[in-house]
């Protein structure tokens, strides 16, 4: 787990009013306490013991990273002029909402302000993600099915 998904995780947390968290994977705990306000007060990060990590995977990390940004830049003033409709929550993104029934939206679709655009599944809980503006749905930027972060980006909409 690196310090963005930390950094979200910390955020969820304070937004879903939870007071506690903890969580424990192989190689660490964290231990996440918020105040009734919702900010995160005290976060506990503790580093278990690694045995025999490969060295190979933070080389090629390292490799591939310079090469992201440049490819992105072209895309990002390609698509300034459109609105993002952004993750509001950690889960699983769905475009429908029960395998036999149609997609909430296409690419070409026309969505209203308040129209639900996808559902995310949190800890067996279906929400629907409503527009927040009108416009038409010019791009979907992630899989039916996959897992979304915190402020992720879902849809790009022409607000026009």
């Amino acid at each position: 787990m690196d310090i963005r998904e930390i950094q979200n995780l910390i955020k969820f947390v304070a937004k879903s009013g939870a007071t506690e968290v903890k969580l424990e994977m192989d190689d660490f705990k964290i231990t996440i306490k918020t105040t009734e306000a919702g900010a995160a007060e005290t976060t506990y990060i503790q580093q278990m013991p690694m045995q025999a990590m490969p060295h190979v995977a933070a080389p090629v990390a390292a490799a591939a990273a310079p090469v992201a940004p440049a490819a992105a830049t072209p895309a990002a003033d390609e698509n300034s002029k459109y609105i993002t409709i952004k993750s509001p929550m950690i889960g699983t993104f769905y475009r429908k909402p029960s395998p036999d029934k149609p997609m909430f939206v296409e690419v070409g679709s026309t969505i209203s302000k308040g129209d639900v655009v996808c559902v995310i599944e949190a800890m067996k809980l279906f929400n629907e993600i409503e527009a927040e503006i009108s416009g038409k749905i010019v791009k979907i930027l992630v899989d039916d099915a996959s897992p979304v972060e915190f402020d992720q980006p879902l849809f790009l909409v022409d607000p026009s």
